[in-house]
């Protein structure tokens, strides 16, 4: 069973995954068991609006109910209440025009969530529809399958004309086309191209802890993209549009890691899809959510109308993360270094038992030594830089800099991994470098990285003057930002 760290109370994007006690999530259904959450049972106010300038939030905090629903296996559907949903217009929705790359997608995927729905805020149909036909999207963030084949890329592939002649941005007609005849859309990296799944997935990961992506599937009337499988990462799948049957059965190759994929244990993966009972065989509607933990079998297939989900993938981290660490900082040992015997057979099974306990004792006695702040150092080089922080915009944070004054609000930039460490100088411990400032500005720059707002003036161990300076300094580094930027 995964283990689990205290979790914050906040947890904004995480509340949109999982119906219910999210604690009890961690510790029961986390990693090891997978989980149905539908839309009624879901609290009124998880349906959150993202805003990109302030990034993902609620407009009303609240902390775990212990009266709330605790999260548990649905096994039947009969009782679920009637669903509604209203489509929420907002700029660049796709709403606007009359060109659909995906055809006549919005009328088949309307009803209730259809085309906005409870998951609306984040995505829709009308979305898709925009990425493919307005955006310049170019591969590798679409694939195109069917029955389990994927397309190849020139054939919705083409150049983009006078002034953009790109020969793999994608072309709608031949999308069109692709879908009309029973082929699924897969728009990947969605946490890089759409705005709300941009805060979303900065909220996720910061919530989880665990580096976030997601894609969205958008596939056709009693259709299906891809047969069982099973995925390194964990998945929460959220049911934008249409209805989808889910199949998801036990893994057949445990908590696999990501060089580890189903093609490794593809016989056992269809003998297990073909003749082993499922642990949830169900439907799932506009606002429904499942969780599916990384080694578990699933597949899906639309119902009577065009079916969208998006899939939200937590990039595990492992143990075995900190095994490959380990083994990393060895190569700080000199004996671990050394080279092994003139014209030695690695292949010799006689010749490797020969040097084998020598190595093996001196590996086991320097991970015995390694100090947590030596893995740290290399966990945070290799983690932290996983998930980008929230966009920051070039033109207005400059504007901001060059106004900064004394009562300027500025606030941590949301998702950006830093450690402070006192000492003179301090440290500001950042995913892709360290800063170093003077030891007089350790409570402030403590304060500034704690979250929140804070003014400059406001700041404690430094004069006004002292302060400008250094928070014009960690704006400029985009360590800060301002609400306006």
């Amino acid at each position: 069973m995964p283990e689990t760290g205290p979790l914050p109370d906040e947890r904004p994007a995480l509340r949109r995954c999982v119906a219910g006690d999210l604690n009890e999530f961690a510790t029961t259904y986390w990693g090891s068991h997978a989980l149905l959450s539908r839309h009624a049972d879901f609290h009124p106010y998880d349906a959150l609006q993202p805003n990109v300038a302030d990034g993902f939030h609620s407009p009303d905090p609240r902390p775990d109910n212990p009266h709330d629903h605790h999260p548990g296996p649905v096994v039947s559907d009969d009782d679920r209440p009637g669903l509604g949903g209203s489509y929420n217009h907002h700029p660049g929705d796709g709403s606007h025009g009359d060109r659909s790359a995906l055809g006549d997608l919005h009328e088949a995927g309307s009803g209730p969530g259809g085309l906005g729905g409870p998951f609306g805020d984040l995505f829709s149909l009308g979305a898709a529809d925009e990425l493919l036909s307005r955006r310049g999207l170019r591969t590798p963030f679409l694939r195109i399958a069917k029955d389990g084949a994927v397309v190849g890329d020139g054939q919705f592939t083409g150049s983009g004309g006078v002034g953009a002649e790109i020969a793999d941005q994608v072309r709608d007609d031949k999308v069109a086309a692709l879908f009309a005849g029973g082929h699924t859309v897969v728009l990947q990296a969605l946490h890089r191209t759409w705005p709300a799944l941009v805060d979303f997935a900065t909220q996720l990961s910061m919530d989880a802890g665990h580096p976030v992506q997601i894609n969205a599937y958008i596939t056709p009337p009693q259709s299906q993209g891809f047969s069982a499988h099973y995925d390194v990462h964990d998945v929460f799948v959220l049911q934008v549009a249409g209805e989808k049957h889910w199949t998801v059965h036990e893994p057949v190759h445990v908590d696999p890691l990501r060089n580890q994929p189903w093609t490794d244990h593809s016989q056992a993966v269809a003998a297990a899809a073909r003749d082993k009972a499922p642990v949830i065989d169900d439907v799932l509607r506009p606002g429904d959510a499942l969780y599916v933990p990384r080694g578990f079998l699933h597949s899906a297939k639309a119902l009577g109308g065009v079916s969208a989900h998006l899939t939200v993938g937590l990039h595990t981290m492992t143990r075995y993360l900190l095994v490959q660490e380990l083994a990393a900082l060895a190569a700080n040992q000199a004996a671990l270094r050394a080279a092994l015997p003139l014209g030695f057979d690695p292949g010799d099974p006689a010749q490797v038992s020969a040097v084998l306990p020598e190595v093996a004792d001196l590996f086991v006695k320097q991970i015995q030594s390694a100090s947590p702040e030596d893995l740290a150092a290399r966990l945070r080089r290799r983690t932290w830089s996983s998930n980008r922080p929230a966009p920051l915009p070039p033109l207005a944070h400059a504007a901001s800099i060059a106004s900064l004054a004394v009562g300027t609000t500025v606030r941590l930039r949301a998702g950006l991994r830093c450690r402070v460490v006192a000492g003179d100088p301090v440290v500001l411990q950042l995913p892709d470098r360290t800063i170093t400032l003077p030891a007089s500005t350790a409570d402030a720059v403590t304060q500034l990285c704690s979250g929140g707002d804070h003014k400059v003036g406001d700041l404690p161990g430094l004069d006004e003057q002292d302060q400008l300076v250094l928070v014009r300094r960690l704006l400029t580094e985009a360590v800060l930002v301002t609400p306006s930027s």
